[in-house]
């Protein structure tokens, strides 16, 4: 696909011709790890000082499990604290519902047809830069630490991290107990019991030991901190486990809380030994001991007198459906499994913290983002958007639609589909087996009716595949 290079909202963008010959230039006289020139977002920090980043990744969250968005009892207060402090996406999408695909889009900005990780069996190819490598060409120190989870023959060689912290264990989902990290590529120990303290450990570290220049300033960092949180099996700390026993569930009406999850094509999903209702309780007790180490580490950057200049972002890596519509997991292109918790804070640049944000998101407009606001360019080959100035301005119209995609894979039975969802429609084709479905997201927002081959269905389909004809075209 043949694109141009997105326009920055800033007067003075650099255009690709000036970026290149200033990486020539600047590779002849040996300043290659120099920062790129460019406009910066000088509103977070003043003096064109450019901002740090904390990306923090969950997994397998539901958008609607968080204390800051009304759930009825989960405790989150870091994710609330950056929502007061920030802003909340309301509508932020996963392109691929499905854990491999999605990071691989978060780290490229790209569609998984164009990246390649089409499911969890496909190998990362590194075949596209990641955001990483366009940060650390320009001077930023940069750590990808804990949850790797790409196929491949163990991890991937990223010469342009300052500090990769992971592990293969188990097939990369780890441990939630002392799990065996590689740091550098060396196997290591981990020095905390429990997974989220030990890799929030080595992102404190690392923030408290940012590399300095030369002329003894400090560099503008980058940390992406991958969690296990909520991946089954799931387990808590001690003190944590068990805190919402005494919670009363209200399940929807198609579970069966001691055979749900191990029948009707749910069993593939994750481990359900047990009742599903305390597997619900157990994940919530996972994401609670997650948010607890969002608290320590937002705590450190306060007392680094880093939070004015620190970009801190929250996003589940895809959704998760617990019993609705009969259904249990991540790939089935309904709005729990595709919706994603999103929540960015960027001081001095957010005018109105606290708001929300109902302008289409997605997993792929990160990396963009995160360039916009380091004064960066945006790749040609990246299909996301910066959100820059939806985050400056709530006003900003967004984007009108958003492609889905899905590749069927061996043993999940949900099949290989293309779609689009509008602001107010939603519209799936299915490789086979499956009528079509189409949704009304205004009137039907738990997607309960499918419109499909009714009088109102046939009016609004020419259009609905009008829209992803045009967004399949766009590669």
């Amino acid at each position: 696909m043949s694109r141009s290079t997105k326009p920055r909202t800033g007067a003075e963008a650099l255009t690709r011709r000036d970026l290149l010959k200033w990486m020539g230039a600047a590779s002849a006289m040996g300043l290659a790890g120099m920062a790129l020139p460019g406009p910066v977002r000088t509103a977070l920090a003043g003096a064109g000082k450019r901002p740090n980043f904390v990306f923090i990744l969950g997994d397998n969250h539901n958008a609607r499990t968080m204390g800051c968005v009304g759930h009825p009892f989960i405790r989150t207060p870091g994710m609330d604290r950056l929502a007061r402090e920030g802003v909340i996406f309301e509508n932020t999408f996963n392109t691929t519902s499905l854990c491999s695909p999605s990071r691989a889009s978060i780290l490229t900005g790209a569609y998984a047809h164009r990246h390649g990780v089409k499911n969890n069996h496909t190998p990362w190819t590194g075949q596209m830069k990641t955001f990483f490598e366009y940060l650390s060409g320009s001077g930023y120190a940069t750590a990808f630490l804990g949850k790797w989870h790409m196929p491949g023959k163990g991890l991937p060689s990223m010469p342009f991290l300052d500090l990769f912290v992971s592990y293969t264990y188990r097939e990369g989902q780890g441990a939630y107990f002392n799990c065996p990290m590689i740091v550098n590529g060396k196997e290591t120990p981990p020095r905390r019991e429990y997974i989220t303290e030990e890799v929030t450990d080595w992102a404190i570290d690392f923030i408290r030991e940012r590399r300095t220049g030369n002329d003894g300033s400090e560099n503008p960092f980058c940390v992406y901190l991958s969690h296990r949180p909520g991946h089954p099996p799931y387990q808590s700390p001690r003190d944590i486990r068990g805190i919402y026993d005494h919670v009363d569930l209200k399940m929807p009406r198609e579970v069966d809380p001691w055979w749900f999850g191990k029948t009707n094509g749910n069993v593939f999903q994750g481990i359900m030994m047990g009742s599903y209702e305390d597997q619900y309780r157990k994940y919530c007790e996972t994401l609670t001991a997650m948010d607890r180490d969002i608290v320590r580490l937002l705590d450190e950057i306060d007392a680094q007198g880093l939070a004015d200049n620190t970009v801190v972002i929250y996003l589940g890596d895809n959704g998760m459906q617990w019993g609705t519509h009969g259904c249990h997991g991540i790939r089935e292109p309904y709005e729990e499994s595709a919706q994603l918790p999103f929540i960015v804070r960027a001081p001095g640049l957010i005018p109105d913290p606290g708001t929300r944000r109902r302008q289409m998101a997605l997993n792929i407009d990160i990396a963009p983002t995160l360039l916009d606001l380091a004064g960066l360019p945006v790749p040609e080959d990246m299909d996301g958007k910066s959100l820059v100035p939806i985050l400056e301005n709530s006003r900003i119209e967004g984007r009108k639609s958003v492609l889905l995609e899905f590749w069927k894979y061996y043993p999940e039975n949900t099949p290989s589909y293309v779609g689009v969802r509008t602001r107010t429609h939603k519209y799936i084709e299915f490789e086979k087996g499956r009528d079509p479905w189409i949704f009304d997201l205004v009137n039907d927002p738990k997607e309960n009716r499918n419109l499909f081959g009714t009088p109102e269905g046939d009016r609004l389909l020419p259009q609905l595949r009008k829209e992803l004809d045009r967004l399949l075209a766009q590669d």
